[in-house]
């Protein structure tokens, strides 16, 4: 399977102001592009921070006089880097409860952002994508089971899985592969086993009908 990472998500064109950027043009490009927060680039164009709708606010409920990016930033920038995956960065997100991350190449110079809203892509695939993936990677390739040994039905990201495999200790290892996917909103289980192999046990109602 293969999961999409930061560099198919992201804005690769970011919007970046300078340590000496005044507060009412920080303000102008959070309006003009409707953004939440900015990175502020050095130089070389590394990030060293970022300016966000908070610190602006925070400026004129608390005593400080900044005026620049420089004195208004929240430092140093929590960056985020291409190959990293979608879950890397949202879970990077939450941890430090901000919408958007900086993305730095290798030598920590800006590529792009991404935000919470180009991580919802995710859940804005396709049912019949996210079903010919867990038939053709999950069932076939990973599982080694033909296409037809199961019924995957998706509506809505929902995925629900129906059929027989042949042992009990299949079925939570195909769930979790299944939630694995890209656009998986949840999974129902509607699998049964023919053999419960933690106790060598015909599962009942499957066999000696």
């Amino acid at each position: 399977m293969r999961h999409r990472r930061v560099a198919d998500l992201m804005t690769p064109t970011a919007v970046s102001v300078q340590r000496g950027t005044a507060f009412k043009e920080i303000a102008r490009l959070l309006d003009e592009y409707g953004i939440t927060a900015v990175p502020v680039i050095d130089e070389d164009e590394r990030p060293v921070g970022v300016v966000s709708e908070a610190d602006l606010l925070r400026r004129h409920t608390s005593r400080t006089t900044a005026s620049t990016a420089e004195g208004l930033m929240s430092s140093p920038a929590i960056v985020a880097q291409p190959q990293w995956s979608a879950i890397r960065a949202a879970r990077v997100m939450e941890e430090h409860r901000i919408k958007r991350l900086p993305v730095v190449d290798g030598s920590g110079r800006l590529t792009g952002v991404i935000s919470r809203s180009d991580l919802l892509q995710l859940f804005l695939r396709r049912d019949r994508a996210i079903q010919e993936e867990i038939l053709e990677d999950v069932l076939t390739q990973t599982l080694g089971l033909a296409p037809s040994a199961l019924t995957v039905d998706v509506s809505d990201g929902r995925v629900t899985l129906s059929g027989t495999v042949e042992r009990r200790s299949l079925l939570p290892v195909f769930v979790r592969l299944c939630e694995s996917v890209d656009g998986v909103v949840e999974v129902v289980d509607r699998l049964s086993y023919r053999l419960d192999d933690s106790g060598a046990t015909a599962a009942p109602g499957t066999l000696g009908d």
